[in-house]
């Protein structure tokens, strides 16, 4: 899998989070700062990771992020999915059946096998893990 900017920025947004925002709401801006993240790129990661359920955006004074669920709940699969859209390992229609050629092509079988292999990892990883492994 080629994680971009957005997978990585988007864990580390959420580590962040994880470790900071225990009780109160952290700011974008707090987070931009520490982690030299822009703060554009932090807004556009933010929504997503709301959409799928992972942040809760709080309004008001002291408003900004949080987590919406307990960091061993949290699946770095489901950040990753999040972020980039997709873990897929390569650009190749025949992991999505899409492909006419996939019952041909040699290679489809390994691709699926690497996928497969990608997705039991990230998703048997939690945030809690990465943050103790981390530590």
């Amino acid at each position: 899998m080629l994680v971009t900017t957005k997978g990585r920025y988007a864990m580390r947004l959420m580590v962040y989070l994880a470790l900071n925002a225990k009780e109160n709401a952290v700011s974008l801006r707090e987070v931009s700062e520490q982690e030299d993240i822009s703060m554009k790129y932090l807004e556009q990661l933010a929504r997503p990771l709301v959409l799928f359920g992972l942040l809760e955006s709080v309004r008001g004074k002291g408003g900004g992020y949080r987590l919406a669920k307990m960091p061993d709940r949290i699946k770095a699969g489901d950040i990753l999915r999040a972020a980039e859209g997709h873990t897929l390992p390569v650009a190749c229609d025949g992991l999505r059946d899409e492909c006419q050629k996939s019952t041909e092509c040699v290679t489809v079988g390994f691709w699926k096998e690497l996928d497969a292999l990608i997705e039991s990892y990230v998703d048997k990883k939690t945030l809690a893990d990465i943050i103790s492994e981390g530590v």
